[in-house]
């Protein structure tokens, strides 16, 4: 997953290295020659280097957050067969989720496994020492910070265990973390990992110290801390190590993958199968066949499930002359009448479809074309960065700057200076949330932007202040913890 074929074949092994013991009924009765267990495994600079891999590895079932988190928005209906097709995405869409939700408890599980997985690495940092080792450690600690990020996101206070890994009882006596603890855990580990992280990443895929400066940034608008935001995000644009791609629609290409403009991806592969029984083991990326457009025949792009289809508004907020709207959403009546196009019409039909992930022709795909995409996910990209240092130095009155990195990405969109903004205040934070909206529709940001800016309310449908800012704690995960842990408010 992190760069190569033969790599995405360490996921397997080092899944089943660090799962080894939870498997150990299936050989009573046996003599092993040797034992491996989470308390002896790293004995080699190779044990650390197959750990980390499994900890990238979860990465890859983050399509759901991104696929989820649209969504939850007024970005996206959830589409697909019928309103009976994944019903926790139904849910969802109608903000009528409850504890009870497959994907909600998909997000907790596959998140927390991350945060596992990395914890795993650090608690035993110290058992060896080599060369390397110190990069090694910085790529855990934020994957751990990415992991705990998107829990914080979805699910407000949760546990966290800096010494190492959860076990088995941590639920009834770990307590959940109000949430500025957990963004000062996740700073912190972003904090130690900078200055231990390579410039140019080892390998495309793997994490720079830009992208560790990108999420520290993040972390920090979200806590609204904004003159740490802003110092940071800053450090990022003036390292000089990134810029807009001219050609906005060729981002999203295979071509375009891993290209000036991004900060950090999430790395998919079409090498390995998948099917419907695990969904986390696909080294593609499922949401783009979640994506695709139903019962599709023709040019250029692939068939699919036809969720998550964009609505009217989203289409409708890009303005007259902006080239991203056309690469951004995909408007199929147009496209089938300009290419003899045909398609099927699915559940909440709104007639577009996510241009930026959808599966396109020449995708090998094997196994379900549908479950093994490699379109990779842009996670964070340099016009992100740009719009959060814009958002930060306005809610600290710099203006100035504020709109000369706003401007930056709209004279890319619109390929002039004649559409720049002059507002300042108040005005200049809604043009750049807007700005928001259009550079980043599709990618999974627009429902957590509204909440942190407490418009979510006035724009999404069924959308209730003091509860659906957050998502439920799964209620099997409620009942573990033996009343350690209280429900989220009004779930």
């Amino acid at each position: 997953m992190i760069m190569h074929t033969t790599q995405a074949k360490f996921f397997l092994w080092a899944a089943l290295l660090l799962t080894f013991t939870a498997c150990e009924d299936e050989f009573i009765g046996r003599d092993p020659v040797y034992s491996i267990d989470s308390e002896n495994y790293f004995n080699a600079p190779a044990d650390y280097e197959n750990a980390l891999i499994g900890a990238y590895d979860l990465l890859q079932p983050t399509y759901l957050n991104v696929l989820l988190g649209e969504i939850a928005s007024d970005n996206t209906l959830a589409g697909g067969e019928s309103a009976n097709d994944v019903i926790g995405f139904q849910q969802v869409d109608d903000m009528i989720h409850t504890p009870v939700n497959d994907q909600v408890d998909n997000i907790w599980d596959w998140m927390f496994a991350g945060v596992s997985r990395a914890s795993y690495i650090l608690e035993f940092q110290d058992k060896l020492d080599f060369e390397g080792k110190a990069q090694i450690l910085a790529e855990a600690r934020f994957l751990r910070a990415y992991y705990n990020f998107e829990l914080v996101k979805w699910f407000g206070p949760i546990p966290i265990k800096p010494e190492g890994r959860f076990v088995l009882g941590d639920e009834t006596s770990v307590p959940r973390s109000p949430v500025a603890d957990v963004y000062a855990y996740i700073e912190a580990d972003l904090q130690a990992a900078i200055p231990d992280l390579a410039v140019t990443a080892p390998q495309v895929g793997r994490v720079s110290k830009g992208a560790a400066q990108a999420l520290l940034g993040k972390a920090y608008l979200y806590a609204e801390d904004y003159a740490a935001a802003a110092q940071t995000l800053q450090a990022v644009i003036n390292s000089g190590n990134y810029e807009l791609s001219d050609d906005f629609a060729g981002i999203f290409e295979v071509a375009g993958e891993n290209g000036p403009g991004s900060v950090f991806e999430v790395q998919y592969s079409d090498a390995e199968g998948a099917g419907f029984g695990c969904l986390q083991c696909s080294e593609g990326n499922i949401a783009v066949g979640f994506n695709g457009i139903r019962n599709y025949s023709g040019p250029v792009f692939d068939g699919g499930f036809s969720f998550n289809v964009p609505v009217q508004e989203a289409y409708d907020a890009f303005e007259p002359g902006d080239s991203r709207r056309d690469a951004s959403i995909l408007d199929i009546e147009a496209w089938a009448d300009e290419t003899g196009a045909t398609y099927g019409i699915g559940y909440e039909h709104t007639g577009y479809y996510n241009r930026k992930y959808l599966a396109r022709k020449g995708d090998s795909n094997i196994g379900d074309q549908n479950l093994t995409n490699p379109n990779n996910y842009r996670a964070i990209r340099y016009a992100d960065v740009l719009l959060m240092a814009a958002e930060a130095l306005n809610a600290l009155g710099q203006d100035e700057q504020a709109r000369e990195y706003l401007n930056q990405v709209r004279r890319r969109a619109f390929n002039d200076e004649d559409h720049d903004i002059n507002a300042s205040g108040d005005a200049l934070r809604d043009f750049i949330l807007a700005e928001r909206r259009r550079e980043l529709v599709g990618e999974g940001h627009r429902f957590f932007d509204l909440v942190r800016t407490g418009r979510a309310a006035t724009a999404i449908d069924g959308f209730q202040a003091g509860k659906n800012e957050v998502f439920p704690i799964p209620f099997q995960e409620i009942q573990f913890s033996n009343g350690n842990w209280e429900q989220n408010p009004n779930y």
